[in-house]
């Protein structure tokens, strides 16, 4: 899923010329800032850590928000530039009408998506899910594998019961007992099986397109676009370069988040996030993705995804998706 030699060629090039945009037009006018949303132990810290947040020739002011959806808020809202967040949560968002795109973004295993029982859960295959009470994030990955485990098992989605909780609530219901499953993603996923002993009873391996958006306000790609296109070169780059350093990435975010390194290890491993270019094919995955969240009830209307991406950032770049 690497960028192919010759589209990080034409990659470099063009951020060479934008540098030098940027270079001449310094003097004439204020340096740009970029607004940028983040989380925790997210895009800021990658950065940071391979190396890639030196020598801006613009300035990022970042914001640290606890998940993805006050990210959304915002970039609707005009607070921010640039953020990032799942497919279907952007999706939702944008169906409402938000001034968004998804301008490029990262992939990784679907298996990484996965539903998790207690190990001593007499449930042991997406079969048994029938009759349980199962928690996951409304309008996001959670509701959507539940939704689509459920399908593929022969299953309607009234067959189970939906627990509408984040990350931590959920968690925290799994080990009291109180729900019977969580659809949940890494580095949660490795956390749950390494320190609380859950198993993985269904991953959303041919369910999911598992993207990660790099989203960006329609005024922020008409008044800032070269420093948004410099931004998500570094972050191509940066994502590339953490492949290659899992171990050393797994201690440096260990420290920012205190999350334990080995369940960060296990996590990035299992994995595999790596840039994507969005073309036709990712597009054609998107609207198939949006169709049945719209059969599921998640997103509200049926969307037209190829009207909520821009392509223009990654159409330099050429690879597998």
């Amino acid at each position: 899923m690497r960028f192919a030699e010759t589209g990080f060629t034409r990659r470099t090039i063009a951020a060479f010329a934008l540098t030098l945009a940027f270079a001449t037009s310094a003097s004439a006018a204020d340096q740009v800032t970029l607004r940028v949303g983040d989380q925790k132990g997210g895009n800021r810290s990658l950065l940071e850590i391979s190396g890639l947040a030196k020598d801006l020739p613009y300035k990022i002011e970042w914001s640290e928000f606890p998940a993805a959806a006050p990210i959304l808020e915002a970039l609707n809202a005009g607070a921010l530039d640039v953020g990032y967040t799942g497919d279907l949560s952007f999706l939702t968002v944008y169906a409402a009408g938000a001034p968004i795109k998804a301008i490029g973004g990262t992939r990784s295993d679907a298996r990484t998506q996965a539903i998790l029982v207690r190990n001593d859960s007499p449930i042991k295959a997406a079969a048994d899910l029938k009759g349980k009470k199962l928690a996951g994030t409304r309008g996001g990955w959670g509701q959507f594998l539940i939704s689509a485990t459920l399908e593929k098992a022969g299953y309607k989605i009234e067959d189970a019961t939906f627990a509408p909780l984040g990350p931590v609530d959920a968690k925290i219901a799994l080990v009291a007992g109180s729900i019977d499953g969580w659809a949940v993603w890494e580095p949660y996923v490795s956390f749950a099986v390494l320190k609380d002993n859950a198993r993985v009873v269904a991953d959303g391996q041919g369910l999911t397109p598992t993207i990660t958006f790099i989203v960006a306000s329609d005024s922020a790609i008409a008044t800032k676009r070269a420093a948004v296109a410099d931004f998500l070169q570094r972050l191509d780059k940066a994502r590339l370069w953490s492949l290659d350093h899992i171990a050393e990435y797994a201690k440096n975010t260990s420290e920012l988040t205190k999350l334990p390194e080995d369940v960060l290890a296990r996590a990035y491993t299992a994995q595999r996030t790596s840039p994507i270019v969005i073309d036709d094919a990712v597009v054609r995955e998107f609207q198939a993705a949006s169709d049945r969240a719209t059969r599921y009830g998640i997103v509200s209307k049926q969307v037209d995804v190829s009207k909520s991406v821009d392509r223009s950032f990654t159409a330099g770049a050429a690879g597998s998706n």
